[in-house]
């Protein structure tokens, strides 16, 4: 338990961490690596050279720091690192190994004249409260997901059973347990932990599920990213018949239930986790709008599924936008970048709407405003951008 004394010495690191959070945030991230080597397969390093991981963890800290007598206003951003930890497989003991490159980096960056021992005994108790709140529910998950029916503990390995190229730059993996045994039912949204060796390096990743849950198998959809080992090395690499393992389906961006019309916007990559929404809402009779964005018709994933799915469901409208020009086979609803006029025209005369929505970040924060500039109220959009959620990721 913080002392009010160490709560004041938080709430004023805050304006330290506006100016300088990311110089710190580098530093304990060069800290940890240097010195505990074994937690490496945790963080994608390309996330590490973006500088994305260091700026998340910023954010992350710069929040807990200003709620720090609210923790209550923090609970979006607990539940997704949470859910970020649980597909990675966070533990319990890992924490102690953060907490102590965290105060080290304060100290270092800060120095001893900022970095007093008040301040570092009132962080090392801050850092102790959240890391008991993060490792507490991690704990919970873990325990449900290991009891419930389908479910395991750690990592499970599982068969790739095919594997189709959906795309230029998409490829889809089916996946089955090896042992034969039904899969934990999933919320469609969620996304899966990987665990797979690229040149003799242990890595991990999460990828959304692409397909709706059916009890015995798990589908990702994986974009080749320039640079990308991982990705890589499940596009050039991992056949069918290989296995991989996996870790128990989480994420809190999910499809909830509700009476309103669907509206479902994704760019890119985006496109995967709203594979499985679109399936599930349409079992249903809630009307869907089904609009994606993708450079061209070449990169394009799963038109020819969602076009057989439109003709087939009339509740089902579908709208595609090519930042190219496209051929006169793959021809699109609109060229350009997805703008205002075009969501305007394709979404439903009512504003009151369920909107998800997914993709690079830049195209996030439009269709954000967008969507706020339309009149489509803020508590009916459910969105998240891609990318580390918090300093274990």
């Amino acid at each position: 338990m913080l002392t009010q004394e160490q709560r004041a010495i938080i709430t004023a690191t805050v304006p330290i961490l506006e100016q300088g959070g990311e110089a710190l945030t580098r530093h304990f991230y060069k800290n940890l690596f240097r010195d505990h080597p074994e937690v490496l397969p945790y963080f994608n390093q390309a996330h590490q050279h973006s500088g994305d991981q260091q700026r998340a963890l910023a954010n992350g800290v710069l929040m807990y720091a200003k709620h720090i007598d609210q923790l209550a206003a923090l609970g979006g951003l607990v539940v997704t690192i949470v859910n970020k930890h649980v597909a990675l497989q966070i533990r319990a003991e890992h924490y102690p190994l953060v907490g102590a490159s965290l105060l080290q980096a304060i100290r270092e960056v800060l120095g001893v004249e900022v970095a007093s021992d008040a301040v570092i005994d009132a962080w090392g108790a801050a850092y102790g409260q959240l890391a008991d709140i993060l490792a507490g529910e991690e704990g919970r998950i873990y325990k449900a997901q290991a009891a419930a029916p389908g479910g395991w503990s750690g990592a499970r390995d599982f068969v790739v059973r095919s594997k189709t190229v959906e795309s230029g730059e998409i490829t889809s993996f089916l996946l089955a347990p090896a042992d034969g045994q039904p899969v934990l039912d999933f919320a469609p949204g969620q996304y899966i932990g990987v665990l797979v060796t690229v040149d003799g390096l242990p890595m991990r990743r999460q990828y959304s599920l692409s397909a709706a849950s059916n009890g015995q198998t798990y589908r990702i959809s994986v974009k080749r990213e320039a640079g990308g080992k991982v990705s890589n090395h499940f596009h050039d690499h991992v056949q069918a018949g290989d296995t991989v393992q996996l870790t128990p389906p989480s994420g809190d961006f999910v499809l909830t239930e509700s009476d309103k019309p669907l509206v479902l916007i994704s760019g890119g990559v985006g496109i995967t986790p709203t594979l499985a929404m679109l399936t599930a809402a349409l079992r249903g009779k809630r009307s869907v709008h089904f609009i994606h964005a993708a450079r061209n018709h070449g990169v394009h994933a799963f038109r020819a599924q969602i076009d057989a799915l439109a003709a087939q469901h009339p509740q089902l409208k579908r709208y595609y936008c090519y930042a190219e020009h496209g051929d006169e086979q793959g021809a699109p609803d609109a060229v350009g970048l997805l703008n205002k006029e075009q969501l305007n025209d394709w979404l439903p005369a009512s504003r009151d709407i369920d909107a998800y929505f997914l993709g690079p970040q830049p195209f996030m924060r439009a269709v954000k405003q967008y969507l706020r500039e339309l009149g489509v109220p803020e508590r009916q959009t459910h969105h998240e951008f891609f990318g580390p959620a918090a300093a274990l990721n």
